[in-house]
């Protein structure tokens, strides 16, 4: 009975942020307020306060989840494997899953209006800042037992971290400038290639200017 009730939660968060993300694609951010939202959904207004926040923490709901499920991975994946690939599947996983999802909208290309959206939600601050803190700790503390470093004395976990919020502020960034449009998981992916072969020069084309 618990895991159902625990089940039914999740499902209405997940409503509740599919709401969100919705009505910011139709109207901006900036149109969105908690009663939309709820209205979306079907449910409360009294509900979605139960569940978060505000739009913000709506928003970021989804993120905050992949990144529950990329710490579980990374902490399963082999000791010995190196530690980039463990990342880039780590980081993958949750999002191909996610993507895979019959009932989400993720997958279904998203018009060049909703591609500036995305841009502005996934990179507005109020958004970034409503993923828990102690989640990126989290991570920075499996990454620091995979390297025998210490996250408090030791650049290294931190520097590590860092890199792999940027690979995904970069993928973002240039995902919503494609042209024509490239899986973001893919643009992942090549980040996190280029990262661990040293962020060697790509080679240089021939252009014409004129």
């Amino acid at each position: 009975m618990t895991g159902l009730r625990e089940r039914k939660k999740a499902d209405t968060r997940r409503a509740l942020s599919d709401a969100a993300l919705n009505l910011a694609f139709e109207r901006g951010l900036d149109n969105v307020t908690r009663e939309d939202i709820a209205g979306l959904a079907g449910v409360s207004l009294r509900t979605f306060t139960n569940y978060f926040g505000g739009k913000y923490e709506a928003l970021a709901y989804r993120q905050a989840e992949r990144l529950r499920r990329s710490i579980a991975i990374l902490r399963e994946q082999p000791a010995d494997e190196p530690l980039w690939t463990a990342i880039t599947h780590a980081v993958l996983t949750p999002l191909e899953v996610d993507f895979g999802d019959v009932h989400g909208d993720e997958n279904r290309a998203p018009t060049r209006q909703e591609l500036v959206e995305v841009r502005k939600l996934v990179m507005h601050p109020q958004v970034r800042n409503s993923v828990p803190h102690d989640l990126f700790e989290e991570f920075l503390h499996v990454i620091a037992e995979r390297t025998g470093t210490n996250p408090d004395r030791d650049l290294y976990p931190r520097l590590v971290m860092a890199v792999v919020r940027a690979v995904g502020d970069a993928a973002a960034d240039a995902y919503v400038r494609a042209d024509p449009p490239v899986p973001i998981t893919a643009l992942i992916r090549s980040g996190f290639a280029s990262v661990s072969a040293g962020l060697p020069e790509p080679t240089r084309k021939k252009t014409h200017h004129g």
